[in-house]
């Protein structure tokens, strides 16, 4: 057997390595983009509106999957962000989560929609089988993320913040506290809540070359109303084209939906004949120039030791209401010819998933699996312990409405119609699920009593 010598001159050599604070090599932050179109086919019956049960009569701009892989040494995530009302129901997204895991070796996956009520109905469950767009939707974006994984390259990434206002309330609570909805809002009268800020994530490559900003704002891109019959990824699908024209084509840009569940775009529901298509690129291009503007001034920075953390916890909530007057309202608030097409699953308890992720240690995000009231945004970010943090509604699954406990209790729809399906307090209970997971990961909470109190009894 062939023996090594350790001689003093290693010894030495192996002092002095230390000396001089020898480490293992540092991880480096990789992304990689991609977008794909996911546009069903005409005749495919449109999502948004219970009265509106025509199908697609054309396509005003194509519906997209816009897909951004981070790796960071072993770990890899994906972002998945889809021009669409809703995200594909629980088996899709399965489905989804085992492909890329296979073909790319993701472990955590986060699927967002834009929530455009220009887009196709998606259900949890179809009676007749999954329509063959959605799953050759499902097979375009597994490529995609796979396309990304495999062209990923070393990255900076930078935080920063803008401001836009193109949304309102439209919850208003009266003097004797009844509940009006404000469903349209033309002469774009300010209302209250609303958060104007626009947090964005720019990830450069090493040369300052911008290779994807986020932009993460809270509105309902709702600028078409039922009378639509065209596919359209509403004002983000503008805001992105803006973006991305501004840095000559380099980025790929992604509207982050936030906590949208009461917020309306301004020109709410606009007829077709009242130029609707002009007030869609109002939005989008006002939003797009805050979103260039904001961006411009970011400083993206190499980080030392890169980091990726994940998690999805699943977390069981009962439905809210006694389910046979549920199964009545229902039928009420949607047309009966539409039932089938916009029906929730009526189940007595649901599973709901928790989506966290926390990059560099300084990069927090939380998604929620439907539709927030725009407090739980600004709870998140006003006590998440990161640097950082972005909130993203409609995120990994759709179980309707969550309200606040206060706006459950006041009323209004979103808050009391068959459009909430979990029980009130839900989304607090997410809220703070995440943030004791964003906790854990920064290495704040544990799983044993600090010994530090020891001698203190």
């Amino acid at each position: 057997m062939k023996r090594h010598r350790f001689s003093a001159s290693h010894l030495a050599c192996f002092i002095l390595l230390l000396a001089a604070g020898y480490s293992a090599p540092a991880e480096t932050m990789k992304a990689g983009v991609a977008k794909v179109d996911i546009t069903p086919p005409l005749g495919y019956h449109m999502w948004g509106y219970f009265d509106r049960v025509q199908g697609a009569q054309g396509i005003l701009d194509p519906l997209f999957a816009r897909v951004l892989v981070l790796e960071a040494g072993e770990q890899r995530i994906a972002y998945v962000d889809l021009d669409l009302g809703r995200t594909f129901g629980p088996t899709s997204l399965a489905n989804l989560q085992k492909a890329v895991k296979a073909n790319s070796g993701i472990g955590g996956l986060i699927v967002q929609a834009t929530h455009t009520h220009a887009g196709p109905v998606i259900l949890d469950e179809y009676p007749k089988g999954t329509p063959a767009w959605e799953t050759e939707a499902l097979r375009k974006i597994a490529d995609a993320v796979r396309d990304a994984a495999h062209n990923v390259v070393p990255v900076r990434l930078g935080v920063g913040y803008g401001e836009a206002f193109i949304g309102y309330n439209r919850r208003r609570v009266e003097s004797d506290g009844s509940v009006t909805m404000i469903w349209q809002n033309p002469q774009r009268i300010p209302t209250w809540p609303v958060d104007a800020t626009i947090a964005l994530l720019r990830i450069d490559r090493l040369n300052g070359e911008p290779l994807a900003i986020l932009a993460n704002y809270a509105t309902h891109p709702v600028i078409f109303g039922n009378d639509n019959l065209r596919f359209s990824a509403d004002f983000p699908g503008v805001m992105c084209k803006v973006v991305e024209q501004a840095f000559d084509g380099k980025p790929l840009a992604f509207f982050v939906q936030g906590g949208a569940g009461d917020i309306n775009v301004y020109d709410a529901t606009t007829p077709i004949t009242q130029d609707a298509v002009s007030r869609r690129d109002w939005s989008g291009e006002t939003l797009g120039k805050a979103v260039v503007a904001a961006a411009k001034q970011i400083q993206t920075a190499d980080e030392a030791n890169a980091s990726i953390d994940f998690t999805e916890e699943t977390v069981a909530f009962p439905l809210r209401w006694n389910a046979d007057k549920f199964r009545e309202a229902v039928l009420q608030e949607i047309s009966p010819q539409a039932f089938d097409l916009f029906s929730p699953p009526i189940q007595a308890t649901m599973q709901l998933p928790v989506t966290t992720a926390l990059l560099n240690k300084k990069i927090a995000i939380m998604g929620m699996p439907g539709e927030p009231f725009l407090q739980f945004q600004r709870t998140w970010r006003s006590e998440c312990p990161a640097q950082s943090c972005f909130f993203l509604g409609y995120t990994n699954g759709y179980y309707g409405y969550f309200p606040t406990i206060r706006a459950a209790s006041e009323g209004g729809y979103g808050a009391t119609s068959a459009t909430t399906w979990v029980e009130v307090g839900a989304g607090e209970q997410i809220v703070n699920h995440a943030l004791i997971d964003t906790e854990k990961m920064l290495g704040h909470l544990h799983d044993a009593p600090g010994a530090q109190w020891k001698d203190l009894r």
